[in-house]
């Protein structure tokens, strides 16, 4: 029996995949479960319908992604904070500041896409890298200045 998987089954394939199954296992645990469809014609033209579609909005926010790498550029971000005489700064810089900072300059990004290479807890120049998208990584400078 031919049976198209509708998630990842460890062991059978991935999700879209057109795999032949006994029909039993087919019939009383894949399809009932939701875990595949039977790979009837039109379930097939389906299925490559969804999936040229998905094609079409990853290459879409790829392109999305690309754009807001190339509109911050070479940006310097400057977050002033209150910092002691030996230039440590009280607590540190976090992913929210950062955020902040860039949609005071008109870029929004999601917190949760920031992250640092090491913890910023001194005044000085820092780097941050933005997930904009899993294959788009864009690094910005960050000066952390006292207030």
């Amino acid at each position: 029996m031919e049976v198209i998987l509708r998630e990842d089954i460890q062991g059978l394939g991935y999700r879209n995949d057109t795999v032949d199954v006994k029909p039993g296992y087919g019939r009383n645990f894949l399809i009932p479960r939701g875990m595949a469809i039977i790979a009837s014609d039109s379930n097939k033209k389906m299925i490559s319908e969804n999936i040229r579609q998905a094609a079409h909005k990853a290459e879409k926010a790829k392109k999305d992604a690309e754009e807001i790498a190339k509109k911050i550029g070479e940006l310097t971000l400057e977050i002033k904070t209150k910092a002691g005489e030996s230039g440590k700064i009280f607590g540190a810089i976090t992913p929210i500041q950062v955020a902040e900072a860039l949609a005071a300059k008109g870029h929004e990004v999601d917190r949760k896409r920031i992250s640092f290479e090491q913890k910023i807890k001194e005044l000085g120049e820092y780097t941050a890298l933005l997930d904009l998208h899993k294959e788009v990584h864009h690094p910005i400078t960050i000066q952390v200045v006292a207030d």
